[in-house]
């Protein structure tokens, strides 16, 4: 199988480019690399934009997929294809010295408009029937605003590269941090929450964000790979959060950060009946313990309480920590393909 590789120089083998060349020099394949760059694709979605059958279209994608131009990535019963991370800037400079306004790439992309407007209805009747669920809870704590601002207080302005949100539900946190990063992956176990976060980035336009199904407790990401991991609302649902944020760290590069935002104890018992919370919140030290058995340093913790006059609400609580190697010369860092 041959894949084609960016080296940090720029230059690829002969057998590499060979079979890049070979891969995308056909109508068909050059018309999926397009639709690529443009979104994660289905191959029952590629089938109707490209107008042939599905044997056909999976044959096509086979061929991108061994050449190291497209990635598959699986979501349940579904499995969405992308372009891939070494192989796709090849793919990405051969799609942008196409003339955009070509007949046919123009036709492909009115059809792209039209799935994508399938997919965002889909994800808004999804929404309208949790809104009640969710309004609910928002309701009990304090403003996402505030909270969310004392995120980006925290992160402070240091840059990262690649970002990491684990448990990503509507992909909020990717639409918030994503900007900063070159690259972005949310990971989520559920279909339906990652529908709605593939929703929420085409509405965005996010270009450098990745969507993963996937459990928290076995994260489908390549390790020392991210600058900085957000674990956002997620860790009240797990039976063992402790293991959740060992397997996050072990995500993290060397320097990188683990944020984790998630309820102050508390004492709302009918949060386990009616949402499925399995702790009712932590106490401060009880995460900043985790954070420190999962290897990581400069523990520090911050609380959002209610604003004055919501009494009864909760407050969030959020934590930071770093991983305490240094990037060397020694060190390579893990940015290729997850597989």
């Amino acid at each position: 199988m041959s894949h084609v590789r960016s080296p940090s120089d720029g230059a690829v083998s002969f057998s590499s480019l060979l079979a890049g060349l070979e891969a995308a020099g056909e109508e068909t394949r050059l018309r999926i690399l397009c639709l690529l760059d443009e979104a994660e694709l289905t191959v029952s979605e590629l089938v109707a934009i490209l107008g042939q059958s599905q044997p056909r279209v999976s044959r096509h994608l086979k061929l991108l997929t061994e050449a190291g131009l497209a990635v598959r990535q699986r979501e349940g019963a579904w499995a969405f294809f992308r372009l891939a991370e070494a192989g796709g800037e090849f793919a990405r400079d051969l799609v942008r010295r196409l003339d955009p306004a070509d007949p046919v790439l123009a036709a492909d992309r009115a059809r792209l408009d039209v799935a994508r407007e399938a997919r965002r209805r889909q994800a808004a009747a999804y929404f309208a029937e949790q809104a009640g669920d969710w309004d609910r809870i928002r309701a009990l704590h304090a403003s996402e605003e505030r909270v969310e601002a004392a995120l980006i207080d925290l992160i402070g302005d240091r840059p990262f590269r690649t970002l990491l949100d684990l448990g990503t539900g509507t992909g909020r946190m990717l639409e918030l941090l994503a900007p900063r990063a070159a690259r972005a992956v949310g990971v989520d176990q559920s279909a339906a929450m990652l529908a709605l976060a593939r929703s929420r980035m085409e509405q965005t336009g996010l270009r450098n964000v990745q969507l993963r199904q996937g459990d928290v407790y076995a994260p489908p990401v390549e390790r020392n790979g991210y600058d900085l991991i957000v674990v956002h609302q997620v860790l009240h649902f797990l039976d063992d959060p402790a293991r959740a944020l060992k397997e996050a760290a072990r995500a993290l590069g060397p320097s990188g950060r683990l944020v984790v935002v998630d309820f102050d104890a508390h004492t709302q018992e009918f949060l386990r009946a009616d949402f499925a919370h399995r702790r009712l919140g932590f106490p401060l030290a009880e995460i900043e313990g985790f954070l420190t058995e999962a290897g990581l340093v400069a523990v520090r913790s911050n609380r959002v309480p209610p604003a004055p006059g919501d009494s009864g609400k909760l407050t969030v609580a959020l934590w930071l920590a770093e991983d305490p190697r240094v990037i060397s010369d020694g060190f390579q860092r893990a940015d290729t393909e997850f597989a």
